[in-house]
This record gives C-alpha cells, structure tokens and sequence, in this order.
C-alpha cells in the first residue's frame, strides 16, 4: 500500500460543502454534479432518490413530502459531520418537497473525494444519515385509499 501523501489535494477541502437545498421545485442531476467538481478528486458519487409506484408490496397512487423548518439546517449540520470524517473535496444535497409523481427525483446527494473508495463511503454516510437524521416526512396514498406516513417520529 502506498504512504498516504500529504499533498493538499489528498485531503479534504476546508469549504467542502457547495450545495445544500430543501426545494419546492424540480431537482437537477446537473446542478448536483456540477456543484461537486473538483480538480483534485478522483472519485465523484452521486445519490438519486426517485420516487417508485409501490412500497411494502402496494400500490402508490400519490405522494409527498414535508418538511420542518430545521429541515435545512438539520441537513447542513449532516453535511458537516460527514466532511469531518472523509477527505471530501466538495459534497452537494437537495431534497424535494410537495407533491410528487412516479419517477420524480425526491433526492440528490454527491459527494467528490481524492479516491473513489472515500466517495462511495462518503455518499452512503450522506444519503443514510440525510435519511435517518433529517426531519423530511413522506406521506404516501396508495390505490386501495389507505395511506401512510414515512420518517414522522
């Protein structure tokens, strides 16, 4: 195994985070990936959340999502935590709310890192903690009337 260097673009950068958004409107790959480009990383992951026709083996005819008013700033504060623990270069996060259709994009995360090993493990952390830690609930309708909340405490 090659001596981990000290050159600068071995490590993260000290404003790593582009990108942070709770939106009401259409997100785009575009923008997410353009935020995280970085001359000094070898290794970008991108996180895309659509939304599916079915959950738990039903059919979903409607959905949306809400969100605190904290939402973004929970997401920052994830974002952050995440920067301290990889060599990340640049990292970039949106999340939609408000209705929804099949295939919509509901989430787009990316992370870019020297090596492509960090990024992935850097991505996953993202979108898992961005998921678990951030309060964004999804309600869903699904096509026999019944419906359910996701992510509400």
């Amino acid at each position: 195994m090659a001596p981990i260097s000290d050159h600068p673009g071995e490590q993260g950068a000290p404003d790593a985070i582009k990108l942070i958004a709770v939106r009401d409107t259409p997100l785009s790959l575009d923008e997410v990936f353009r935020a995280v480009g970085d001359d000094a990383s070898g290794g970008t992951a991108l996180f895309v959340g659509t939304v599916r026709n079915h959950d738990g083996g039903a059919d979903v005819d409607r959905l949306g999502y809400s969100c605190h008013p904290s939402a973004e700033a929970e997401m920052r504060r994830v974002a952050e935590k995440v920067v301290a623990d990889f060599p990340v270069r640049a990292l970039a996060a949106v999340h939609r709310v408000g209705d929804l259709g099949v295939g919509d994009l509901a989430v787009v995360v990316a992370v870019s890192c020297p090596h492509r090993g960090e990024a992935f493990e850097a991505c996953r952390k993202l979108i898992d903690d961005l998921k678990h830690e951030v309060p964004i609930w999804k309600h869903q309708t699904f096509s026999d009337g019944t419906e359910e909340w996701v992510g509400a405490c």
